[in-house]
């Protein structure tokens, strides 16, 4: 054998795959009728063909992630943009101009805006007023009393969220009129994403009047609320304030626009997941009674006999992991997507630039390949030694990278302090008219929930 003969090692990258495409879909729909009728089934089901599907939603191919390492690798790479049939769905919502759905440099300066008020030395000072919200909300309810629960919940989200983050009595009026209006608007962009008709969703039929009036009048409420802030002399420490006083890149004060977007993103979306997950976790109270026994020892142990603070929450590590516990069997948030900006290799199969990417972090936390007992409501499955079991990015509530919430550490004390001062008051059980089943829309709730308020 001569040295002629002897072939040089490429390293050529192997090639891509394309990835399957998912069977059920029909002409003009695709997989959208599929996904609208029952979406949560659908989405955990594709799990069985593969780490990446192919959907067909009206006219667009949409690629499905169903393995966390690649949501992680999808969240935390800057070829994918918050894009795509969600973000499209809420524009008209949230805008283009707001902390969720702006990219790039645009994206980065409004972080820098808003962070400070979601700092964890900063969100001690909002203790007091969660503190009177939360005893304000159980001081409401009589023992043996029906309460309903979807307007009890997303009553106590809007009202801490706009007093923490907006100081001012000019919320209070507000509150029920933006919890309405958020009800009726985030049905309706479930809809425009799964279905995307286009053209059809501004014929002026009953369902469409409705939907354009609840989102005037969300809108107009917003500007007044910066209109009575920027007609007061007070300025007190608070996003608001940080937005009306923020500078753009040359240093001139931020558009109206901007300012009326970024309120929108951060107080709609906020109310509307914690308010699901209140529900949620009301609903876990009712149906574990062994929890609220488990809460009740915990609150015990720390507090003695005076009522739960804000400063307590830190160490009520068992209340804290019911309510992860509770995100991972019912996250408000269960559908996200992007879009790639550039031809990609994404876990070995090709996505196309301009390919709309989808993925359910509802069905990645309830996925049997991550989770023991993966049906099973166990909050000691975040204990330290049983975490580690759970692999990277199969629980990331509030997502991970440059897109994370930056209210997470908020909502996480918000939500234990909700729970812990709730379970300390009453026991639940189900009454008549009570529909615990999921409600299915931008995020997950139970549909009606009604519970009868035990003392005890």
């Amino acid at each position: 054998m001569t040295v002629e003969s002897v072939k040089p090692v490429t390293s050529e990258p192997p090639e891509l795959r394309e990835p399957p495409l998912a069977g059920g879909g029909v002409p003009l729909l695709g997989h959208g009728w599929r996904l609208a009728r029952d979406p949560l089934a659908f989405l955990a089901r594709l799990r069985d063909h593969g780490d990446i599907v192919r959907l067909r939603l009206g006219p667009k191919t949409v690629y499905a992630v169903t393995a966390p390492d690649l949501t992680g690798a999808l969240a935390l790479s800057p070829d994918y943009i918050i894009s795509g049939p969600l973000w499209e769905s809420l524009e008209d919502l949230l805008g283009k101009e707001g902390v969720a759905t702006a990219n790039g440099p645009l994206h980065r300066r409004q972080r820098r805006t808003i962070q400070p008020a979601f700092r964890l030395d900063h969100i001690a000072s909002y203790g007091p007023i969660m503190e009177e919200e939360v005893y304000a909300l159980v001081d409401r309810w009589k023992a043996g009393e029906t309460l309903d629960i979807t307007a009890e919940s997303f009553r106590v989200a809007v009202r801490i969220s706009a007093r923490c983050l907006m100081r001012g009595s000019y919320m209070d009026e507000r509150a029920e009129h933006i919890t309405s209006a958020l009800a009726t608007l985030f049905a309706g962009m479930y809809q425009r994403m799964v279905v995307p008709l286009g053209p059809l969703y501004r014929v002026p039929i009953p369902a469409n009047r409705e939907f354009n009036r609840a989102l005037a009048d969300l809108h107009r409420l917003v500007d007044e609320i910066v209109a009575d802030r920027r007609a007061s002399s007070q300025k007190p420490d608070d996003l608001l304030t940080a937005l009306l006083e923020a500078k753009d890149e040359n240093g001139d004060p931020i558009g109206e626009q901007e300012i009326h977007d970024q309120v929108i993103a951060i107080l709609t979306p906020g109310s509307e997941t914690v308010g699901s997950l209140v529900m949620s976790l009301l609903l876990v109270l009712a149906e574990h009674p062994d929890q609220v026994d488990k809460i009740r020892a915990e609150v015990k142990s720390v507090v003695g006999d005076r009522t739960v603070a804000f400063g307590d929450v830190r160490k009520l590590t068992h209340t804290a992991n019911v309510v992860v516990e509770t995100m991972r069997l019912h996250p408000a948030v269960w559908i996200l997507t992007r879009r790639a900006v550039t031809d990609t290799n994404l876990g070995g199969y090709r996505i196309p630039a301009g390919a709309d990417i989808v993925y359910s972090p509802y069905a990645i936390q309830r996925d049997p390949r991550s989770y023991r007992r993966h049906g099973e409501f166990d909050p000691d499955r975040w204990l330290p030694e049983r975490a580690k079991e759970v692999p990277k990015y199969a629980m990331a509530p509030f997502s991970v990278g440059n897109r994370k919430c930056p209210s997470d550490h908020f909502s996480m004390a918000e939500l234990t302090l909700i729970t812990a001062v709730v379970a300390t008051a009453f026991r639940f059980e189900p009454a008549e008219g009570s529909d615990p089943r999921t409600r299915i829309g931008i995020t997950l709730r139970p549909r009606r929930l009604r519970l009868r308020a035990i003392p005890g």
